[in-house]
């Protein structure tokens, strides 16, 4: 009996506050026992003695004739009216009732909880003062309004548009020094995505130091994604050393660092030129094997290789490629020639090109063509030609500019035989030397004395050549000044202009240093000082003095003579 006396009783509360609902009434949400005694003890005792007098009553409880059973019920509460409905027709399972006990259901914990509406006078009021310039003290206007703080309100006011960034900041002040208001991880969360939208460099300065100030007094608070945010704005506004304090605070906030933080804060340090920062925190990255996507990762790569750090950039290249990252194409060429620059790390970028395949190594012309450059360049020709074979099995085509790097590498080390044998590999591809080439196969000649197989190069270039270039003629006239033989260098002077080729200043300079140092023939040298002026060249002061001083020493000496003859 008395179970079924506390669920009708239940039952009881539940429609007077479903009645009150409907029409309207705002009514504060109470625990059943906090009601007062004196406005209870009728309803109650009416509700028993109804209960008791009509045990058997099975009319439906409380319906009228409009149908409506909660507002006669609710207007005979509020009237004292002693007629009750009676709930006998209400199915309780009595059985479910066992382990009731009040104040400890979980309906009982919701209407426990205050339901909070946000005042729109107040809220209106807030927004017009943050939305313009304060006169005179913000913070006084703010106290002055009287405002019942609660995280929605708080909310709301900062996601509104059109306030001023540094009145939300100081807003977010005042109410952290409210008592009884603790900041969230919501609020938090709403300032920095609205003031990092803004990028202004107070404002992101201001911000730091609020969102320090909220780390330092509350745990939890603050996540990643905040700390991420404020990185990323510092990196925007080019402030390197700003964003390296926000990602050395993660551990002190209680924060992991994730791909995100790692990117964010290496893309700051490098835009302001701190690479060997950035490779600290790179590092950082690596050993936590916390890689950002492919494009990102590809990005990281370029600045490093600018920063000249592209041997640490091949670190971070080869994570990615054990991690199966796709990285962009122009990140990994640009890794290939700036590895080439450097002679320790050459063979680092031809170790890359078997990444190559299928149509991306078809096209692939630009890294393997510095690769070859790098492998010349470091006199390591035998393997530039192994690559350039691998190059005709498999691609890309190798063109002039390849051969020429072979053909090149090989006439500096002075070996022509093998100079002679690429270009043939070369013209067996249907591709022709070009000038460069047959200028490069000559000096290597000249510079080993053998001036006969030089112009015998020179004779096959004009066959295939119309027009040759100021530096063919430039490298066999140094040829043979080299060996003394002035009278071929000047034939070759004058032959110059049968092929479309202007001797320049460095012909006749040469030309002239020689005669006068080696053979003292100012005279020549003289006649080709007045071809020059003839030509329009301009002959420098050092030359013409040597001019000079080589006619004065031949006039002193024959003085010298005349006078020991007539004594």
């Amino acid at each position: 009996m008395w179970r079924s006396m506390a669920a009708r009783s239940r039952l009881l509360m539940v429609a007077r506050e479903f009645g009150a609902t409907q029409m309207n009434q705002v009514l504060c949400r109470k625990p059943f026992h906090s009601f007062p005694k004196a406005s209870l003890s009728p309803i109650l005792h009416r509700f028993f003695s109804h209960s008791s007098a009509n045990p058997s009553d099975d009319s439906s409880p409380g319906f009228t004739e409009n149908g409506d059973p909660q507002l006669d019920f609710i207007a005979g509460i509020e009237t004292s009216d002693t007629q009750v409905p009676s709930f006998e027709g209400l199915a309780v399972d009595e059985t479910g009732m066992d382990n009731f006990v009040i104040g400890d259901s979980k309906i009982d914990m919701e209407e426990e909880t205050q339901a909070y509406e946000i005042d729109g006078n107040k809220l209106e009021n807030v927004l017009s003062l943050l939305q313009s310039r304060v006169d005179g003290s913000l913070e006084s206007n703010l106290n002055a309004m009287d405002l019942d703080l609660h995280e929605d309100f708080v909310v709301k006011v900062v996601e509104t548009p059109y306030i001023l960034g540094e009145n939300l900041i100081r807003f977010l002040k005042w109410v952290m020094e409210k008592p009884g208001f603790n900041v969230t991880a919501t609020v938090v969360d709403s300032l920095v995505k609205v003031i990092c939208s803004d990028a202004r460099m107070k404002n992101a300065y201001d911000l730091w130091d609020l969102v320090k100030k909220i780390g330092e007094k509350r745990d939890g608070v603050l996540n990643v994604g905040v700390l991420n945010e404020l990185i990323a704005l510092f990196s925007k506004l080019g402030k390197g050393k700003a964003a390296m304090e926000v990602f050395d605070k993660f551990a002190d906030f209680g924060c992991v660092p994730n791909e995100d933080s790692f990117y964010f804060t290496i893309e700051a340090l490098c835009r302001r030129s701190f690479y060997d920062w950035g490779w600290s925190v790179c590092e950082k990255m690596l050993g936590e094997e916390s890689l950002p996507d492919g494009e990102r990762v590809g990005k990281i790569i370029s600045w490093f290789c600018k920063g000249g750090k592209a041997k640490e950039a091949h670190t971070v290249y080869l994570s990615a490629k054990g991690k199966n990252k796709v990285l962009p194409r122009s990140s990994v060429n640009f890794l290939i020639g700036s590895l080439c620059k450097k002679d320790e790390t050459v063979k680092l970028a031809l170790e890359m090109l078997d990444g190559f395949s299928g149509d991306e190594r078809k096209y692939a012309i630009k890294p393997f063509s510095a690769v070859v450059r790098g492998l010349c360049r470091t006199k390591n020709v035998d393997e530039a030609k192994n690559v350039i074979l691998r190059m005709i099995e498999e691609g890309p085509p190798p063109g002039n500019a390849v051969f020429n790097s072979v053909v090149n590498g090989y006439s500096k080390a002075g070996d022509m035989e093998k100079a002679k044998e690429v270009m043939e590999l070369m013209e067996t591809r249907g591709l022709k030397p070009d000038v460069y080439t047959y200028t490069v196969v000559m000096s290597g000649y000249a510079n080993g004395g053998q001036m006969d197989q030089a112009c015998e190069v020179l004779s096959e270039a004009k066959k295939k050549h119309t027009k040759l270039s100021p530096a063919t003629y430039h490298t066999l006239i140094r040829g043979y000044c080299k060996i003394k033989e002035f009278d071929k260098a000047l034939n070759l002077l004058a032959e110059m202009k049968d092929f479309g080729v202007q001797p320049n200043v460095d012909e006749y300079n040469k030309l002239i240093q020689s005669l006068c140092l080696k053979v003292l023939d100012w005279q020549t040298a003289e006649k080709l000082f007045d071809e020059m002026k003839e030509n329009g060249l301009y002959l420098n002061g050092i030359t013409r003095s040597l001019i000079m001083a080589v006619k004065e020493l031949e006039a002193e000496g024959t003085d010298i003579m005349e006078s020991t003859t007539k004594a």
